[in-house]
């Protein structure tokens, strides 16, 4: 599959903190760390596919590998691009492109689509960032977010048949509120289990298990419905609750939640993909690459 865009790269207007090439390796890092975190509840990771039929831990990860450069060509768009219409529909079309590129070395798996939209809009954000802070990164992809991709209408997705259905907004509506999950749960679930000498497995485990059981998400709704998004949120709070990733109830209590969401059919991609959303711009807040 051909990258796009390369035109964009002659120019830059925009000179950020950090180099999109650099940028765009930190979001597939973060897509790495994300599938092989081990144990998931539903998701796939070292141990096999979870929930589903159609994937695999190498077919993730070499999905990761080949969007990479597209999170590139959007942070060139982004120096390239004043901030507005032209830049939104830019990276749409950046994004639809690295879509394609997913399905293709997937055999039509969706590996991805998700991650694609969350991390591509922090990775034109941060681009233009001036300094590590989160929150102003996620308030300027939120505010990109807002402007309407005219050909969206067009297709139909996951997301859009769940916010028909049930009135969730899924991951345009976290992108639009500028990132709620990231910012207010997962960063601060992060920061919280590593200064309680969690392990880095369990830390990112414990920012997993926060996210599932605030978020309405729409690979829940999809598959499970109402009922089964409430099982999730449940679920995942009373592994909190009883201790947490690392404790021995808390670790039973995952693994006993991990089968009943295979029996159940059940896999929390939109909570892995903000988790990936979390771990990239944690990797920003402490990295100490600069554009020479």
């Amino acid at each position: 599959m051909t990258r796009m865009l390369p035109k964009l790269r002659q120019v830059a207007l925009v000179q950020g903190l950090f180099a999109p090439e650099h940028l765009a390796e930190l979001a597939r890092q973060a897509l790495v760390a994300e599938v092989e975190l081990t144990p998931k509840p539903g998701l796939v990771d070292r141990r096999g596919a979870g929930a589903h039929s159609d994937l695999s831990l190498d077919l993730m990860r070499r999905s990761a590998l080949v969007i990479a450069p597209y999170f590139a060509d959007m942070g060139a768009a982004a120096q390239s691009l004043p901030f507005g219409q032209a830049l939104r529909t830019e990276v749409a079309t950046i994004g639809r492109a690295a879509e394609l590129a997913m399905l293709h070395v997937t055999n039509g798996s969706n590996a991805h689509k998700g991650a694609i939209w969350i991390l591509g809009l922090l990775v034109t954000a941060a681009t233009r960032a001036k300094d590590r802070n989160p929150e102003a990164i996620t308030a300027d992809a939120g505010a990109l977010a807002c402007l309407p991709d005219r050909a969206q209408p067009l297709l139909v997705s996951h997301g859009d048949t769940v916010r028909a259905r049930y009135g969730a907004s899924g991951a345009r509506g976290e992108a639009v509120s500028g990132f709620p999950h990231v910012i207010q749960v997962g960063l601060p679930a992060l920061r919280a289990a590593r200064s309680n000498d969690c392990t880095e497995t369990n830390s990112r485990l414990s920012v997993l298990l926060n996210i599932m059981a605030r978020l309405e998400d729409t690979c829940v709704l999809y598959r499970s419905g109402p009922e089964g998004l409430a099982f999730v949120q449940k679920g995942a709070s009373n592994v909190l609750l009883v201790g947490g990733p690392g404790s021995v109830a808390g670790d039973q209590a995952m693994l006993q939640l991990d089968q009943e969401f295979l029996i159940r059919n059940i896999s929390p991609g939109g909570s892995a993909d903000l988790l990936a959303a979390t771990l990239f711009l944690e990797a920003l807040e402490r990295d100490q690459y600069q554009v020479e």
